[in-house]
């Protein structure tokens, strides 16, 4: 009856230790299963930490790729000042060199300068694109031309192998095969990615793409 107590619990979201060992207890208790309750307790006590453990255990790293560009005010401050925020809700792994890039689609803006990121989060899709989409506004990210020019600009390339399709996110981004400022940054960081869907390496898409788009990478 301990267990079944337990998972009761568990299934409510319960977060406080101290009252699951006492409705456990009570559980027991009232059925007369458990009769010393300080010979029982270091049992749930044990119980409920390796619980807490194997939740630990459970928690699942992602490799996600993102694509960041910005073509208003200090382009390569934005970056770098985006690329420390990303810290905050996972680790950047590997950045690519800064690209200067022509604009596309709507070419009467300045050009941006690009990059590719490497980056490890346990977060889930609703829970990455949330926070990317705050951190964008956190630098003053206004969205009042689709396309047009802006501060800050993250995009999901992939993630971990997955095909991801929910409001605000679709993954792999669906114009990332077609996208030299995207490929050229990402193939300098993970060439042997592969994308789900076309079953190709990001090095085998960058390739393929005919020439047009103008992508410089800036030295230092």
């Amino acid at each position: 009856m301990v267990f079944r107590s337990y998972g009761a619990d568990v299934g409510r979201g319960l977060a406080n230790d101290q009252r699951w060992v006492v409705l456990a207890r009570g559980s027991g208790a009232r059925r007369g299963m458990i009769s010393d309750q300080r010979r029982t307790a270091p049992f749930l006590i044990f119980f409920w930490k390796h619980f807490r453990q194997n939740r630990k255990l459970k928690s699942v790293h992602k490799t996600v790729y993102l694509s960041l560009g910005s073509n208003l005010g200090d382009r390569a401050e934005n970056l770098q000042t985006a690329i420390a925020k990303l810290g905050e809700f996972g680790t950047v792994v590997a950045v690519s060199s800064f690209y200067e890039t022509e604009p596309v689609e709507i070419t009467a803006q300045p050009w941006f300068l690009n990059c590719a990121v490497k980056f490890d989060t346990e977060k889930m899709p609703r829970q990455l694109i949330s926070a990317i989409l705050s951190l964008e506004q956190s630098m003053g990210r206004q969205r009042k031309q689709k396309k047009g020019p802006r501060t800050i600009d993250i995009d999901v390339l992939l993630f971990g192998s997955s095909i991801i399709e929910i409001l605000s996110l679709t993954v792999p981004h669906p114009r990332l095969h077609e996208r030299r400022f995207v490929l050229e940054p990402l193939a300098e960081i993970a060439p042997e990615a592969r994308h789900p869907v076309f079953k190709r390496t990001v090095r085998q898409l960058r390739d393929a793409l005919p020439s047009g788009q103008t992508v410089k990478k800036v030295v230092k």
